[in-house]
C-alpha cells in the first residue's frame, strides 16, 4: 500500500488543475483502472487518502507501479477518450460493456441505377441510405421482408442482378418488380425507391393514407387488380407496425436505458426508436465491482457504447445522472449535433423508461436463475471428477477432418455464465511444419489422419503459447478443466502434454460415447482412476454433453470452412492474373469454379472485370494440356 500511495503522489506533484484522464498500472505494465477528471490533481491526489477509500479502491491502490496522464481541452473530450480507453484496455477495476456485438442496418444501397435493399453490419462505407441500428437480425429480416412486399425492391447483389436473364422467384412472389429484366423501369423503380426511404424516415402514416387512396379509387374504376396491388402494400406496411410493441407517436431519434441491479448485479435494457418506431431492444450484463453505484454504472456503460455507434438525438435513461452534462456534451461532440441526455419524469416517455426498467429486471433474474443453474452443474461435475475447486474455465477440444486432409481441431471455452465464445479458438493442423509465425515448435511428422498426434499438436500450441505469455499463470485465460473427446488414448496424450510443459496440476479427462457411439452411455476417464460410465439421468452428464456437443460441432464447421477455402484455392488461385475481387466476381457469374473450367472464351469476357486477355488465360489454364 505504501509503495503504490508513494508512486501516486510524485505523479501528483507534477499534474494541473486541468481535464484529462488518467491510467494507473501494475508491475508488468498491465491497466488497472482508466478515469477522467475535470481537475487531474485535486482527482487524483484522492488516491492517497487512503482511509477514505472504499476497499475495491484501496486493493488497486496498492497494485499500482505506475500512471499514465493525458491532458484534454474539456471534460467532454476527456470522458470520450476514457470511453475508448476503457473499451480497448479492458481494465479491471472499470465498468466493462460485456458483448458488445455490432447491430445490424437497413441499407438502401446508393452505388446503383437500381439500389437494392439488405441487411448490414459493420462499417458503413458503401454508399446508400442506412436506417437502424436494429437490436437483432430477426428484427431486420422481418422488417426487410415486408418492405420487399410493399415497394418490390430487389435484394439480390450487383452480381446476380447483372446476369439476369429472366425474372427470380422473388418476383414470381411479388416481392421485387425485376427492375433487373426492364418488368418495371429504372425511374418508376426509382419512385419506389424514394417510397420507401421516406417511410423509413418516419412518413409512414402519410404514405400509407396516400396507399388507401389509391386502392380506392383503382377500386371505384374496377380496376381490382391494381387494388389488389396496393391492399397487399398496405398489410405489408401494417405488419411491420404490428410487431412493434410499444411507439410513441412523438418521439423521433432516441435511446432508452434503463438498468437494474440486485446482489450486486446489473442489467441495462437498451430500447432503440427511429423515427417514431420500436427497433427492438437488447440486454446488456456489464461486468463491474459490486461497490460501484448504479448512476456510475450506467454512465460509463453509455459513454462506452456509443464508442463505435451512431448517436441519436435523444438519450433516455432511469436513474438521475450527476454527469449526464458532460455526457451530453461528450455525445454531442462525437455526433457532431446537440445530444439531450435526459430521466423523464412523467408522460409517455416516462413509461417508457419503466417498461424498459421491468424488461432489466425480468432479463437480470433470468440471468441469475441460469448462473445459479449453471453454477450448480459446475459444482455437480467437481464432484464427479473429484476436483479440488469447482471449475470457473473449462476448455473442450476436439478435431475434425476428411482422411486425413484440411485437419483442424477446435477448443471451446465454457465458465459459470455458459459458453465463451469470444474465447474459442481454432488450429490449423500442421503435422510436419517445423514452427509457425510466431516461433512455436510444431510436433515432430506424423501420419495424416493420426487423431492422437493432431490431439498432441493443438494441446502444446494452445498451453506453449499461455506459457510464453504468462509464464507465471497470473491471468483469467488458464484452464481449471481440460476435457478432451476420446477415451483413454487421448487422455494419455493429453497426460503427456502437461507433464512435457510441468503443467500436471491441471486436471484432465476424456469423455467418449459407448458402442456404436451411443450417446447417454458415455464414459469417463481419468488419469490414475478406473473409467467409469454415468448414470444416464444425472443432469451433470447432459452438461457433458452439452459441451462435448458443442466442442464437435465447433470443430466440424471449421474443417467444413477450411475445406471449402481449399478447394477454391486450388483451382482458380493458380490462374495468373486472378486474385479475390475476380475470383468473386467468377464465382458469382458460374456458381462455382467447375462452372468456371467448363466455360468458354465468350462466356467468361462477360464477366465485370474479365477482360477478353484475362478470358483467354483462364481458358488456357483449364484447357490447355
Amino acid at each position: 500500500m505504501e509503495t503504490g500511495i508513494s508512486i501516486i503522489a510524485d505523479v501528483v506533484k507534477t499534474l494541473p488543475g486541468s481535464p484529462g484522464v488518467y491510467r494507473m498500472m501494475d508491475s508488468e505494465g498491465n491497466p488497472l483502472y482508466v478515469g477522467k477528471a475535470k481537475n487531474l490533481k485535486k482527482r487524483v491526489v484522492s488516491y492517497t487518502r487512503v482511509d477514505q477509500l472504499p476497499y475495491r479502491i484501496k486493493r488497486m491502490v496498492s497494485e499500482t507501479r505506475s500512471m499514465e496522464i493525458v491532458q484534454t481541452n474539456t471534460e467532454a473530450e476527456a470522458l470520450l477518450l476514457e470511453s475508448n480507453l476503457i473499451k480497448r484496455l479492458a481494465p479491471r477495476y472499470n465498468v466493462l460493456l460485456r458483448d458488445d456485438k455490432s447491430f445490424p442496418y437497413i441499407l438502401i444501397t446508393g452505388d446503383h441505377e437500381a439500389p437494392q435493399i439488405t441487411k448490414h453490419r459493420g462499417a458503413q462505407k458503401r454508399d446508400g441510405q442506412y436506417y437502424g441500428p436494429f437490436a437483432d437480425a430477426r428484427s431486420v429480416n422481418q422488417t426487410i421482408t415486408a418492405l420487399e412486399k410493399a415497394f418490390l425492391l430487389r435484394s439480390c447483389s450487383d452480381g446476380v442482378y447483372t446476369n439476369r436473364t429472366r425474372p427470380c422467384l422473388m418476383y414470381q412472389i411479388k416481392r421485387c418488380s425485376a427492375p433487373c429484366v426492364g418488368r418495371v423501369s429504372l425511374s418508376n423503380y426509382a419512385s419506389h425507391v424514394r417510397e420507401a426511404e421516406s417511410y423509413l424516415s418516419g412518413s409512414s402514416s402519410e404514405f400509407q393514407k396516400k396507399m388507401a387512396m389509391k386502392m380506392q379509387t383503382a377500386a371505384e374504376e374496377q380496376d381490382y387488380e391494381q387494388a389488389a396491388v396496393y391492399r397487399d402494400r398496405i398489410r405489408a406496411l401494417t405488419a411491420i407496425q404490428s410487431k412493434q410493441e410499444i411507439n410513441i407517436t412523438d418521439l423521433d431519434d432516441a435511446d432508452v436505458f434503463a438498468l437494474f441491479e440486485k446482489a450486486g448485479q446489473s442489467c441495462i435494457q437498451v430500447f432503440f426508436f427511429r423515427a417514431g418506431r420500436n427497433y427492438g431492444n437488447r440486454s446488456y450484463f456489464p461486468k463491474h465491482d459490486k461497490t460501484i453505484e448504479a448512476e456510475t454504472v450506467l454512465t460509463s456503460f453509455i459513454a462506452q457504447f456509443y464508442a463505435n455507434k451512431p448517436v441519436p438525438k435523444l438519450v433516455m435513461v432511469s436513474h438521475k445522472l450527476p454527469e449526464a452534462p458532460v455526457l451530453a456534451e461528450a455525445l454531442g461532440t462525437k455526433a457532431g449535433r446537440r445530444v439531450e441526455v435526459t430521466q423523464p419524469s412523467r408522460g409517455p416517455k416516462r413509461k417508457l423508461v419503466e417498461n424498459a426498467t421491468v424488461n432489466a429486471r425480468e432479463a437480470l433474474a433470468r440471468r441469475m436463475a441460469e448462473s445459479a443453474s449453471q453454477r450448480r452443474l459446475l459444482e455437480g461435475l467437481s464432484d464427479m471428477l473429484s476436483l479440488e475447486a469447482t471449475p470457473e474455465r473449462i476448455e473442450v477440444y476436439d478435431n475434425s477432418h476428411t482422411q486425413g486432409s484440411e485437419a483442424y481441431g477446435g477448443m471451446i471455452v465454457a465458465g459459470p455464465e455458459g459458453f465463451m465464445k469470444k474465447a474459442y479458438r481454432k488450429f490449423k493442423i500442421r503435422g510436419d511444419k517445423p514452427q509457425d509465425d510466431q516461433g512455436d515448435k510444431a510436433p515432430a511428422a506424423y501420419q495424416a489422419g493420426d487423431d492422437y498426434a493432431m490431439m498432441r499438436e493443438v494441446l502444446t500450441r494452445r498451453l506453449s503459447r499461455s506459457l510464453k505469455e504468462d509464464p507465471d499463470r497470473q491471468t483469467d485465460q488458464w484452464p481449471d478443466l481440460l476435457i478432451l473427446d476420446g477415451g483413454q488414448g487421448q487422455l494419455t496424450v493429453g497426460i503427456e502434454v502437461l507433464e512435457e510443459l510441468g503443467l500436471t496440476d491441471i486436471p484432465i479427462v476424456a469423455i467418449a460415447k459407448g458402442q456404436d457411439r451411443n450417446a447417454g452411455r458415455e464414459r469417463i476417464f481419468l488419469p490414475d482412476r478406473p473409467s467409469f460410465l454415468v448414470d444416464p439421468k444425472d443432469p451433470v452428464l447432459y452438461f457433458i454433453q452439452r459441451l462435448r456437443d458443442e466442442a464437435h460441432r465447433y470443430a466440424i464447421e471449421t474443417h467444413r470452412k477450411g475445406r471449402t477455402n481449399a478447394r477454391l484455392k486450388s483451382v482458380l488461385d493458380g490462374i495468373p492474373g486472378i486474385g479475390a475481387k475476380r475470383k468473386k466476381a467468377l464465382l458469382f457469374r458460374f456458381g462455382s469454379a467447375d462452372a468456371v473450367a467448363r466455360a468458354g472464351v465468350e462466356d467468361l469476357a462477360t464477366v465485370e472485370g474479365i477482360s477478353r486477355v484475362v478470358a483467354q488465360s483462364i481458358y488456357d489454364h483449364f484447357n490447355t494440356e
